[in-house]
């Protein structure tokens, strides 16, 4: 039997001080990245404007969008560099250099003149800044939560893991709120000419203050265990292994992140335009439901974290995967009889089921993979179902309504993505209070 000492010797005693700032440094990050993602969304129309040729707003609001989705063309080759990467130089290396990358992005957006000052160049340059975006957040997801599923310890990694998504909606409330803000104080002409740079331009300091806060962490336990096991520094591990080798989890991933990130997308992303396309709900009403569902998801979502540390991450999921395979037909008939309270109560049953993926995925991705191949792995799987299923659910759901003339294609689509969602966690390991694999137990200071 080994003796206590030796036992003590095994197991990871973290730093409570150090647990919470590496918490505010990964969540800080993906709160900028879901920031640019609600000041494009709800400003796409004045950017259309701003640097496309004028005459046909259909063509430039497409042509904003296009823009848009590049950045997830991307994302996998982000997820491929900055993964592997990660694996070998270090997770809090890499995940400061996203965060500058993301933030520089961002800010050139805000910086670049318009189409009537320099023409073609206007929209060559806004394409280039979102294709740096696209690929630093292709290592950004996966850095964020390995960084704060490593330093955890492992009985309280559910609700560490939480606040990752709490800074994903607060990023998105205050990207939106902002623009909302904005387009009811400044007049159109003053929103296209100079007002829509400005949030663009608040990233740079929220970037500084980002790599401030991730540069002044230590590595992680369990990547610093690695490296001290190897002796030498960390071997490189091929691309190939990272996927060949690891087939199965990265499966698992791809299931549970496409059940994830297709209901996240329906609801943040798409549930807004189909309230004012399809339905013809007023814009701002649409918009304050969906900023209200997000406040409420806010508040739900640690208390979330905090229960799969006791039930489990597989009963939280699968109790979300099944309520949209139940409910998302009703929610969708409340949403469409049109009354703001109908609306409201429809929207908030989806914003509640999504709590259920935000709150557990952050720590059940990591703890699908081993430590040398963690940040490549979940990059790799992430990234690729992303960009495959999650980021083209709003384009899939109406080129389906379009092609069908029927309205429930939402519905169907999230009971589809929640049959598969449901398949992935009936497979997948428990790992709610154990280790992370290929690391030492942890435990709070």
């Amino acid at each position: 039997m080994k003796s206590r000492a030796a036992k003590s010797r095994e197991t990871t005693v973290t730093d409570p001080a150090l647990v919470k700032r590496a918490v505010k440094a990964a969540a800080l990050g993906n709160a900028m990245e879901w920031f640019d993602f609600g000041v494009y969304s709800y400003i796409a129309v004045t950017l259309g404007k701003v640097f496309f040729p004028s005459g046909n707003p259909t063509a430039q609001l497409l042509s904003t969008f296009g823009a848009f989705a590049a950045a997830f063309l991307v994302r996998p080759l982000g997820g491929m560099v900055f993964g592997p990467l990660g694996d070998r130089v270090g997770r809090q290396k890499v995940l400061a250099l996203t965060m500058i990358m993301m933030a520089a992005g961002t800010f050139a957006i805000g910086l670049i003149p318009s189409y009537a000052t320099i023409g073609v160049g206007a929209p060559i340059l806004l394409l280039v800044a979102r294709l740096v975006q696209g690929f630093s957040t292709g290592g950004e997801y996966a850095g964020a939560s390995t960084f704060i599923a490593e330093y955890a310890p492992d009985k309280r990694r559910g609700f560490l893991g939480s606040w990752l998504e709490f800074g994903t909606l607060a990023g998105y409330i205050g990207g939106a709120g902002l623009v909302t803000v904005m387009t009811a104080l400044l007049s159109a002409d003053d929103l296209t000419s100079w007002g829509w740079r400005i949030p663009f331009l608040i990233a740079g300091p929220m970037g500084i203050i980002g790599l401030y806060l991730r540069l002044r962490l230590e590595e992680t336990p369990a990547f610093a265990a690695e490296v001290e096991k190897a002796e030498t520094h960390r071997p490189k591990v091929p691309l190939r292994e990272m996927i060949t080798g690891q087939w199965r989890a990265l499966l698992l991933c791809v299931g549970l992140v496409l059940v994830f990130n297709v209901t996240d997308y329906m609801l943040l992303s798409y549930m807004p335009s189909y309230l004012t396309g399809q339905l013809h709900y007023d814009e701002t009403h649409g918009l304050l439901v969906v900023l209200g569902v997000m406040a409420l998801m806010m508040i739900v979502q640690p208390f979330a974290g905090a229960l799969t540390d006791r039930v489990g991450r597989r009963p939280v999921i699968a109790t979300g995967c099944a309520g949209f395979l139940l409910l998302s037909v009703p929610a969708l008939l409340l949403i469409r009889e049109g009354s703001l309270l109908a609306v409201a109560l429809g929207m908030g049953a989806l914003g509640l089921l999504l709590v259920c993926f935000t709150a557990a995925m952050p720590s059940a991705l990591p703890a699908l993979f081993p430590t040398k191949v963690r940040y490549g792995s979940l990059s790799i799987g992430f990234n690729v179902s992303v960009s495959l299923f999650g980021g083209t659910t709003p384009l899939a759901v109406t080129a389906l309504i379009g092609a069908t003339g029927n309205m429930m294609m939402p519905a169907y689509y999230m009971m589809a993505a929640a049959v598969i969602g449901g398949f992935a966690v009936w497979r997948m390991a428990e790992s709610a209070g154990r280790p992370l694999p290929g690391s030492a137990p942890s435990v709070a200071g």
